[in-house]
């Protein structure tokens, strides 16, 4: 009998598994509440409802960090409760994984996706990788295995990577620590500046998707509370757009100079492909409005906003397993091409 597959994306802020042919079959939160230090008590939404607002005695954390797996017991109690909630079973069966890694990482960080499959509770068969561009691009619905050049930028919750892929493979990739995490804490710290307030991380990603701009002439409010950092006291207060474009600017060009580093280093020949196609961006937070004309602007190039751009990686994942002529993508352990 044929093995289930599974495909796996660790993100740093939610964790996506793919099923062959069902697609997502889970998208929740990396995350678990732990209390007295040895009883899980949450996993994923439902951990991260409790988050800043749980006892000294529960622990909220996040497993994986800055696009690696930092706390690898958590990671993997966390994998099994998943992989229970899909298999629909207390003791799931023997399955084939695929796992997505970031390109631009150690040989040391990439195996450790590998072995946290294979030394878990889990009844691992193959377990392969597939670089996180490559999955990305595929799931964008671009062409990877051909001769021709694509650009993609996966802006990630604690990292953006941008690659240039070509047949199938990695030609250069730059992997920088700037993602919607950073985007919060600048948003938080901008909001105490400027209104005295201390605000949470929840409300801080909340003031992003509604008033995140990359042009600073966009005018929007909202009101959202917090503790002023005078009297102590909860306050409502209301924040503005510029505000928020104040906080996040420096970053957004942070992440334009890394995509003006790769393409000075891209083949002349590749160059031209991404001048006809442009660039592609994922990640969550490719959804801040006007970050495509913002990019266009910087580097005279098209660029292209990818649907759902949150889920390019896990729906990659599933084409690979699902189409035969994309399955050589997923592989074992080899070195990679990166740029400093």
């Amino acid at each position: 009998m044929a093995l289930k597959t599974y495909g796996i994306d660790f993100g740093t802020s939610t964790i996506k598994i793919s099923k062959k042919g069902q697609g997502i079959v889970l998208d929740e939160r990396n995350i678990i509440a732990i209390a007295d230090r040895k009883n899980i008590i949450a996993i994923g939404n439902e951990a991260y409802d409790m988050y800043e607002k749980a006892p000294s005695n529960i622990v909220v954390t996040h497993p994986v960090r800055n696009g690696v797996i930092a706390d690898v017991a958590n990671m993997s109690a966390l994998l099994v409760q998943f992989m229970k909630q899909v298999s629909k079973s207390k003791r799931p069966g023997m399955a084939d994984y695929i796992v997505a890694t970031p390109s631009d990482i150690t040989e040391v960080e990439r195996r450790s996706f590998y072995e946290l499959i294979a030394n878990s509770q889990l009844k691992a068969g193959r377990i392969k990788i597939v670089e996180k561009p490559i999955a990305d691009a595929v799931g964008a619905g671009l062409d990877v295995m051909s001769a021709r050049g694509v650009m993609i930028v996966d802006i990630g919750a604690d990292t953006t990577e941008v690659s240039i892929l070509s047949l199938g493979g990695i030609v250069l990739s730059k992997l920088i620590p700037i993602g919607g995490n950073k985007l919060d804490e600048a948003i938080k710290s901008m909001v105490k500046k400027c209104h005295n307030l201390y605000i949470g991380d929840k409300t801080a990603e909340s003031i992003k998707k509604q008033l995140a701009s990359a042009l600073p002439d966009v005018e929007a409010k909202i009101k959202v509370y917090g503790r002023a950092v005078v009297t102590g006291l909860p306050v409502k207060e209301e924040i503005d757009s510029k505000t928020v474009y104040k906080a996040i600017e420096e970053y957004l060009y942070n992440i334009i100079d890394a995509i003006r580093i790769i393409l000075e280093r891209t083949p002349p020949e590749i160059a031209s492909d991404i001048i006809d196609s442009g660039i592609y961006v994922t990640g969550g937070s490719a959804n801040i409005f006007g970050l495509d004309e913002l990019i266009s602007k910087e580097t005279g190039l098209l660029v292209n906003i990818c649907d759902n751009p949150a889920s390019t990686v896990a729906k990659g994942l599933s084409r690979i397993m699902d189409e035969p002529e994309l399955s050589t993508l997923a592989d074992f352990l080899r070195p990679k091409t990166f740029v400093d």
